[in-house]
């Protein structure tokens, strides 16, 4: 079969319209599409309703150091730490303007949670319980000059009320 170059002209530009055509309806598609690791973002943390009988440790928890100290990457350290002993990791940052802490603190509203607990038993005896509020997730520990690693502590506290802590997200 022999075409005339006028219409091998005309099927040359029909094919080519069709693959623009295909191209942009690809482009167009994939633009719009929400990106995969948004669409499975998650917060920080889990709420995690535990009833008495229950225990909490170190894998359900979530942890969030701040530095009170002139000790460049105290927080930072002391987090590693948390994380090597299973602790899940919340924030890491300096404490508020104005805190005064020697060693370590975890600032709670409840010194009786088991999630404070358990956490205090791994800041060794020196540590304490500051009735205070922070807004980073989960349970607030803020290290200050003195402070210089974590304790064998307590695996697990059990509940005796029922309580909510802040758990890492499923992965």
């Amino acid at each position: 079969m022999n075409l005339t170059q006028h219409v091998k002209t005309l099927l040359t530009l029909a094919v080519l319209a069709v693959l623009v055509l295909v191209g942009v309806t690809w482009g167009w598609a994939s633009l719009t599409s929400p990106f995969p690791h948004r669409a499975a973002a998650q917060g920080p943390c889990v709420t995690t309703t535990l009833q008495p009988g229950d225990r909490v440790s170190a894998p359900k928890l979530i942890v969030s150091v701040f530095n009170a100290s002139n000790r460049v990457g105290l927080a930072e350290s002391t987090m590693s730490q948390f994380e090597a002993q299973g602790f899940g990791a919340g924030d890491v940052g300096n404490a508020p303007q104005g805190t005064s802490v020697q060693f370590a603190q975890v600032w709670s509203t409840d010194p009786r949670d088991p999630a404070v607990r358990l956490v205090l038993s791994r800041l060794g005896r020196l540590a304490h319980v500051i009735k205070r509020t922070h807004s980073g997730p989960g349970v607030i520990v803020v290290v200050g000059t003195r402070f210089q690693k974590l304790v064998p502590g307590l695996s697990s506290v059990k509940v005796t009320t029922p309580t909510t802590i802040c758990s890492p997200p499923a992965s």
